[in-house]
């Protein structure tokens, strides 16, 4: 605009002869410039008003292949990655050293945007496609354009409810000032077919432990599900930073205790492809910590005996009834067992003194008959922590109880009767797993060698 008001202004100051003052008014320059700009005209013509760099490739732009290579990349390999760590990944993984900015420009005019986009970025973009649209001649390319909209204007469609109540089971956890000063963690279950919370668990933290109290009232009170629809926190799922290979990844004592069950466990990283855990969440953090100060809670446990009665009462009020013969839940395991499935598996080695090391207490192994076991230094053993707190020992394809050794004995060989004696150091019998039961070490180990293949990288 500015080079054709210059290009105006002068080819009428030419052929007037008019004044070159008003000239320079006009075009907010000196009376130099203006003459300067006369003697181009006379020389050059209207090209003397163009810039020299006009028509030319910058020296540092992009080239066409590299473009075209960082679009198959994301739509191919990197998708769904937001922007900022999709360019590290182009550094770090292609060797193309780009900015973020013009990933963004690139992308955006292919008419992709990011995951992570600001809603007024996808209204902005619907708007120009919209217009598009509207000129469009083909109809293929009208039918394009539709497209692109749709994903512009909604990145997750409505999705509908699963048919089978126990089908896909959504579950999450959120932290917000639930009672008392403290914030805590609210881990929860929903059905996605029924809308029903299934389980509901207080923790000063989202750990293992609320989710298996979670895990453990659904498998109590409803039986085993089919599946679970989590977020990718390493409690569900562990991928090893930079390493694309599947064998160096590791798996979750969750999943195992899924894969026992056969629960399949289903992953992602998008909060609105769960929307249902989400709704509940925000339903629950403008009725429930009301509900709680109510009831005078201030501390976990009384928060985790409340959930019992209020998870009943906003069932009925806001779930689908459930239906038996829709159901797909399988039949609930016994009591012993749930405790023995949601079990956490930690290895430790022998010490020179044919004890272990667990939670800073050291631990002697006794067999079936409550007779001390010795193993020689440096034998692995894998201790089972079962949901209830007990613990065993598994070495080979042995299991043993583990009785903690104390700092100071219980009773005086000197100073004591030999009946307290013997009643002290009788052998007690010990309640130990049968040797078939899953969290065996070598059905631990066929997990991962299942999962992740020979190479997996799990030292135990």
């Amino acid at each position: 605009m500015n080079e054709q008001k210059k290009y105006e202004v002068i080819k009428k100051l030419k052929e007037t002869n008019g004044n070159k003052k008003r000239a320079a008014a006009q075009l907010g320059c000196t009376l130099r410039h203006v003459n300067r700009m006369l003697k181009g005209y006379e020389t050059y013509g209207k090209d003397f008003f163009s810039h020299g760099n006009k028509g030319r490739r910058p020296a540092s732009a992009i080239s066409d292949d590299v473009k075209e290579a960082i679009l198959l990349l994301y739509e191919n390999k990197y998708y769904d990655s937001n922007l900022t760590h999709f360019t590290q990944m182009l550094a770090e993984n292609e060797s193309i050293h780009v900015s973020e900015g013009t990933v963004r420009n690139l992308l955006l005019s292919h008419n992709i945007l990011s995951p992570l986009a600001w809603k007024r970025t996808r209204r902005r973009l619907a708007d120009s496609l919209k217009t598009q649209k509207d000129t469009a001649t083909s109809k293929k390319e009208k039918e394009r354009l539709q497209a692109a909209i749709v994903a512009a204007q909604d990145a997750h469609p409505t999705r509908s409810r699963c048919v089978h109540a126990g089908e896909m089971i959504q579950m999450d956890a959120s932290v917000h000032l639930w009672f008392g000063e403290t914030k805590t963690h609210l881990h929860a279950a929903i059905d996605d077919a029924t809308g029903s919370i299934v389980g509901a668990y207080f923790d000063a933290q989202e750990t293992l432990h609320g989710y298996y109290h979670v895990f453990r009232q659904i498998l109590e009170n409803y039986g085993i599900p089919y599946m679970f629809y989590t977020d990718r926190r390493t409690v569900f799922e562990y991928k090893k930073k930079n390493s694309p290979k599947l064998e160096n990844d590791t798996f979750t004592q969750f999943s195992y205790a899924c894969k026992q069950l056969g629960v399949a466990l289903k992953t992602t990283s998008i909060p609105q492809a769960k929307g249902r855990i989400e709704r509940l969440f925000k339903t629950l953090q403008s009725r429930l910590p009301v509900e709680l100060r109510l009831a005078g809670v201030n501390t976990l446990e009384q928060a985790n005996e409340f959930l019992n009665s209020y998870i009943k009462k906003f069932n009925a009020q806001f779930a689908l009834p459930l239906n038996p013969t829709m159901s797909v839940f399988e039949t609930q395991p016994s009591a012993e067992k749930i405790d023995l499935f949601l079990s956490v598996l930690t290895p430790r080695v022998v010490d020179a003194g044919h004890s272990i090391r667990f939670n800073n207490h050291r631990y002697r192994m006794l067999d079936e008959s409550g007779i001390h076991t010795n193993y020689r230094k440096g034998t692995n053993v894998l201790v089972v922590q079962t949901l209830s707190g007990r613990i065993f020992g598994s070495v080979g394809d042995r299991i043993y109880a583990l009785k903690e050794i104390p700092l100071h004995e219980e009773i005086s060989r000197n100073f004591n009767t030999e009946k307290q004696l013997a009643e002290a150091y009788r052998p007690k019998k010990q309640n130990i797993p049968p040797m078939n039961h899953p969290w065996r070490k070598d059905n631990f180990m066929k997990h991962v060698y299942a999962m992740y293949g020979n190479e997996a990288a799990w030292a135990v």
